[in-house]
């Protein structure tokens, strides 16, 4: 079972309110995303007590890709309590995104 869970743009709001958040915006045509799925895997596995994991898919949900700033894919928020505290786009290490949780 997976760590990481999709959502939709009508569940965002509920999903970012509270915790440690991580939402990649993300496309099925986009060949880093495809490359970052293991890492985010990987990232929600080991963070599973302390963060939760989510994508969101741009093609389904434009208008909050829009409303969320989002200009390419993937991008990753890092939300804290319902604001947005860290901002990545492009492929990113697992290193990197792990750093972002501390």
């Amino acid at each position: 079972m997976s760590n990481v869970i999709e959502i939709k743009a009508d569940e965002f709001a509920a999903v970012t309110a509270a915790g440690n958040v991580v939402v990649e915006f993300w496309a099925t045509w986009c060949g880093p995303c495809k490359m970052m799925a293991p890492v985010l895997e990987q990232v929600a596995d080991e963070m599973a007590a302390s963060v939760k994991v989510y994508k969101c898919n741009i093609d389904e949900a434009a208008d909050l890709a829009a409303d969320q700033g989002v200009g390419m894919v993937p991008t990753f928020l890092f939300f804290k309590d319902g604001k947005i505290v860290k901002t990545l786009t492009g492929p990113q290490s697992k290193t990197k995104i792990l750093a972002q949780l501390q």
